[in-house]
Order: C-alpha cells, then structure tokens, then sequence
C-alpha cells in the first residue's frame, strides 16, 4: 500500500477585482505629502524652488471628494506628512545628497511644527484619521505605518498625492513589497510633470498595482453597497 501524501499547502486568498481590493472593512486611503510647502502658493518649494502648483493643485478637488466618500464608507483615513526635523536628526549623508539634486526642492522643507509641514486648509484631517510623520520618500520607512494597518487588518492601501513619480511612487511599492495590494486614484495623484506622473502609473498598472479614477473607485463601493 502506497504512502498517504497530505497537501499542508495553505490556500492563499487572492483579491483580483477592484470591489474586493477596496472593501473598507479592510482598507486605508492614503493622502501622501498633500502639505503647504508643497502645495500652497507660500510654500517653500514654490517661493524658493519655483516648483509650479498647477497641476498639482488640480488633484485637490478629486482627492477631497476621495476622502469624504472613504469616511463615509468606512475606510480608514491616513495623511502622511513629509517631515524634517530642525535639528538634522532626521538627515543623512545619502539624504542629504539625494535631496540637493531633488527637481523644485529645498533641504529644510516641512519643518516639524511648522505651518510649512501642515496639511493643507483644504483637506484638514477630520477625527478618526491618522497622521503619520516620514523622513524619507516613502511612508513606510523608518515610521509606525506599517504596524498600524497591520493592527488594523488593512489588506488593502489606496494611494494618493504628490508627486506621483516620488513619495506616491515610493510609498506605493513598499506597499507592495509588504504584501499589500495597491490601489492608485490617478485623478488624485500629480507631479510638477505630467509625463512622469503617467509613466508612473503605466508602470504601475503592469506590475503591482490596480490604477483607476475616484468615480471608478466610487463605483466599486456602490456596487457592493457601502455607497448610496
């Protein structure tokens, strides 16, 4: 009699369509780096670096929609706020390097506690959403991020902000390394150019993530319900 082989291999849960990746119960919106010295017009990088806010202004509008309909149904919200600290502990030499070759930057950009690293007036964080400080591109490095969702049961990360090609970018694909599938809104996403923004996005949709538009995003919640 031959020997009884039994198959301990786990089954392994895939989400393959955007209404599963972004049911709320287990998914986080994030605003990424959505603050005033990226974003409003007396900002340092538009005042000292002459970065251009239009079209990274235009992903205002789509994004305040994105997060009002995320509370609404469910999803939990969290900014991630670029941060450096005054007294230069949170810079190193390949920090430092890297950020004085950055396209319309400043080294002390989004100071802590000042107003230039505050979310800007127009997506103010309501109660119950999270503020998460980073130091680096992507908001999983070095911060309480991932510990967070993981608390939570988020399987899901929904990314959105400036600049697409950078701190989204970053965030996102450590995301994805962590095991988490990866949405991007484009309409809430935007660089200082939009080539790259696109060709982010393009890239993204062929290897890790899901990209879609905040009505396709809307869609799939009233399609399973949590949307009126």
């Amino acid at each position: 009699m031959g020997e009884i082989v039994v198959d301990t291999k786990p089954t392994v849960e895939v989400l393959r369509t955007l209404e599963e990746k972004v049911d709320p119960r287990h998914t986080a919106i994030l605003a990424i780096d959505m603050v005033n010295d990226f974003l409003d017009p007396e900002g340092k990088t538009p005042k000292r670096a002459q970065r251009p806010l239009e079209k990274a202004r235009v992903a205002i509008a789509p994004m305040s929609l994105v997060l009002e309909r995320s509370r609404e149904a469910g999803a939990q919200v969290v900014y991630i706020q670029h941060t450096t600290m005054p007294d230069g502990s949170s810079s190193s030499g390949p920090w430092i390097d890297a950020r004085s070759r950055a396209t319309f930057s400043v080294g002390d950009i989004c100071l802590d506690g000042t107003w230039g690293q505050e979310i800007i007036r127009e997506l103010t964080p309501e109660p119950g959403d999270v503020v998460i400080k980073k130091f680096r591109y992507s908001g999983f490095a070095g911060t309480r991020l991932d510990a967070y969702l993981r608390a939570r049961g988020i399987k899901t990360v929904v990314c959105m902000g400036v600049s697409t090609n950078a701190c989204v970018e970053a965030t996102a694909r450590e995301a994805f390394s962590l095991d988490y599938y990866v949405v991007y809104v484009a309409d809430a996403c935007a660089s200082w150019d939009m080539d790259l923004h696109d060709a982010t996005l393009r890239s993204a949709g062929h290897r890790y993530a899901t990209v879609c538009t905040s009505e396709e995003l809307f869609r799939a919640w009233r399609n399973t319900g949590v949307l009126g």
